[in-house]
């Protein structure tokens, strides 16, 4: 039977000032007068539809992505914060994060989004070599990194994220590493580092650029994750690294397939009702101009889709597996209200073939060699 779940809620902001080309998230050039009013609006009015006969549940997190959240003023986001607290509560020990490029924030304005409400920035630095970040199509210098990050410290956010990316074109894994070890200098308090891929309808995947063979890709990684742990940074999922208590609550409840609602022009969101024990996505509009025309807010919701039984496993363990120290029993039967016994036996064929570890009280996690073929894995229980 399905649990009631942790609540949190997605954000999504389309407007960029560039376009990059390997980006396949749902980004729009900027116009010359980005209309902040009417787009908060429309996010308030996509919450209220939202939360139309859904249980009385305290947000456990916010996350503001994009696109480009930072181009928004901080008023608009105090407005924006503001208006969603009148329609639901928040948990006491809420997190509100703000995703942000160097380069586009002003000098001093992460001091008024912290007033703002804001409580975590998650900073776009991908790289701190000039060279791969002109190859990436950025638009700000190493440097702005560290003065961004000098910003945020100095506004008084003790909870930060760095975006490192590796596997980058003409990378070499000395330089890979030394990304890792300028980024340490700044004392973020979690990092995510992600490989390279050439995703389908970007420019990269169009014209794809030659990137480092497999081989020394996860050279690359091993030698990262050597330098994080030296570090003190702990990994918790495939690609995020926290210092001890920093992990990020938003991601951590989407890996533990937990409920969020997806607000913003091509946002998506995942809602259970325990009480019919169906599982529900989510997708908004995606053209930014379709989003704000609409008059009547149920327009920009497309239709809702019923995660069939059949699939409840494999989108489960989808997400379960990323986190290192995976799944247990009762988180797949509470999330998603079917049977241990309908994937026993995938269970126990991973098991076999070293891909999961049992820790005992009922409880699996991936191996190293599970990580490593993790695609491999969560394939497994499509079927399941």
């Amino acid at each position: 039977m399905l649990q009631v779940l942790p609540l949190s809620l997605y954000v999504h902001f389309p407007f960029c000032v560039h376009k990059c080309p390997y980006c396949d998230f749902n980004s729009h050039k900027a116009p010359s007068h980005i209309p902040e009013q009417g787009y908060i609006e429309a996010l308030l009015q996509d919450l209220a539809l939202d939360l139309q006969g859904r249980p009385n549940l305290p947000l456990v997190s916010i996350f503001m992505g994009g696109g480009t959240p930072s181009l928004f003023t901080p008023d608009s986001i105090a407005q924006l914060l503001g208006g969603i607290k009148n329609k639901i509560a928040f948990s006491p020990d809420i997190e509100i994060t703000l995703e942000a490029n160097p380069g586009t924030i002003e000098h001093g304005k992460f001091s008024a989004y912290r007033d703002a409400g804001i409580n975590r920035i998650s900073l776009g630095a991908q790289s701190f070599n000039d060279d791969h970040l002109r190859r990436l199509g950025r638009i700000h210098a190493a440097k702005d990194i560290i003065v961004a990050v000098e910003e945020i410290q100095r506004a008084g956010f003790d909870n930060f994220n760095l975006d490192l990316m590796y596997g980058l074109p003409a990378q070499t894994r000395e330089q890979a590493r030394a990304d890792i070890e300028t980024a340490m200098s700044l004392q973020p308090t979690h990092l995510s580092h992600y490989q390279l891929t050439l995703e389908p309808g970007t420019a990269f995947y169009h014209q794809p650029p030659v990137l480092p063979d497999s081989d020394k890709q996860y050279a690359m990684q091993v030698a990262c994750q050597s330098a994080l742990s030296a570090h003190g940074f702990e990994q918790y999922e495939v690609s995020a690294y926290a210092k001890q208590g920093k992990q990020s609550v938003h991601n951590r409840n989407y890996w533990q397939f937990g409920d969020y609602f997806g607000i913003g022009a091509g946002a998506h969101g995942k809602l259970s009702n325990a009480a019919t024990g169906q599982v529900v996505r989510t997708e908004r509009c995606k053209q930014p101009r379709e989003y704000l025309a609409v008059r009547v807010p149920q327009q920009r919701r497309l239709p809702d889709r019923v995660v069939s039984t059949g699939e409840l496993s494999f989108e489960f363990m989808l997400n379960a597996l990323r986190l290192t120290d995976g799944f247990s029993r009762k988180s797949f039967e509470s999330a998603t209200g079917r049977p241990w016994t309908s994937i026993v036996v995938t269970v126990a064929e991973a098991e076999s073939r070293g891909l999961l570890s049992h820790l005992g009280r009922d409880h699996w996690r991936p191996t190293d060699l599970g990580r490593r073929f993790l695609n491999d894995l969560q394939e497994m229980f499509l079927a399941s």
